[in-house]
């Protein structure tokens, strides 16, 4: 099973992007998935998550900017994020839970991070 992040590059304050996180390999089921970040220095955070019902949580730094989203179908969760800001400079992780078999518990996986910066 792996994660694979894509969409991170450099933009203006005030710009957008939108990040994709692809779950691919062989498993049964996909519970929650989130987004985190890591800055420089600092500890890695909880951006926005997504249950498998579609109920999200977003940090109080993001909400009204920062929009999760999943597509069941792709086994593909998506950030859409608007009005960037400076401080949103960080490399962004996807994460899920994810279970290989029936018979199996959840475990979390992580994808390799994608680089965000918001410079002018």
């Amino acid at each position: 099973v792996q994660l694979q992040a894509s969409g991170g590059g450099l933009v203006q304050p005030g710009g957008s992007l939108r990040l994709s996180c692809l779950a691919s390999g062989s498993f049964f089921s996909i519970d929650d998935m989130a987004w985190y970040r890591q800055a420089p220095g600092t500890q890695r955070e909880l951006v926005a998550s997504i249950t498998s019902g579609g109920m999200t949580n977003y940090a109080d730094s993001v909400r009204g900017r920062f929009t999760i989203s999943r597509d069941s179908t792709k086994n593909t969760v998506y950030l859409q994020m608007n009005s960037l800001k400076p401080e949103d400079t960080a490399v962004y992780y996807c994460n899920a839970d994810i279970k290989r078999a029936y018979y199996y518990a959840y475990s979390e996986y992580w994808g390799q991070g994608t680089l965000v910066t918001v410079s002018s």
